[in-house]
């Protein structure tokens, strides 16, 4: 157990430059290893009667850390690639449809999509946004929503099937 005399503060005071560098080497960003020590002693100050002898808490705290920089590395990587993918997206409809008539059949097209979205049920909703429009893993749906990773995939797979039926040829060339 740790001594009734340590005291967040004195830990934080102890072991704040070992977390920040831990952090900055697998962020290599300032501000976001920043984030990360702060995250790492909240989730430890959580935890701290998890903790029977004191001699490992360094270790601990740094495993703390580790986890959680690699935790906050993923997220930045999976917002930064939604928002390439966003840019991407945009700067593509700019230049490929310049006239008038290509953008009429541009906002028709997505009005129908909306629309078919709006009809989907409840759950067949929430997976195909997930995917689509929140970029997410059919197993990081199906952690969320408490479902089988293969029920994820049939209704993926049935949503774009009718999607694809009720567009037609016309725009699925």
């Amino acid at each position: 157990m740790i001594k009734p005399s340590m005291d967040m503060r004195e830990i934080c005071r102890l072991y704040n430059k070992r977390l920040y560098h831990i952090a900055y080497n697998i962020t290599r960003d300032h501000y976001l290893a920043q984030d990360v020590v702060q995250e790492s002693l909240l989730k430890a100050y959580k935890k701290m009667d998890s903790i029977d002898d004191q001699e490992k808490l360094g270790a601990w705290l740094s495993s703390i850390a580790t986890r959680t920089a690699i935790d906050f590395v993923r997220k930045e990587r999976r917002t930064y690639e939604r928002i390439q993918d966003s840019v991407d997206f945009e700067n593509c409809m700019e230049s490929k449809y310049i006239d008038a008539g290509q953008e009429a059949e541009v906002n028709l097209l997505e009005e129908q999509i909306y629309a078919y979205v709006d009809s989907l049920s409840y759950e067949q909703k929430r997976v195909f946004l997930l995917k689509t429009k929140h970029g997410l893993k059919e197993k990081e749906i199906a952690d969320i929503l408490h479902l089988n990773p293969n029920t994820v995939k049939t209704k993926l797979y049935r949503v774009r099937q009718h999607l694809r039926e009720i567009l037609g040829d016309r725009y699925l060339a």
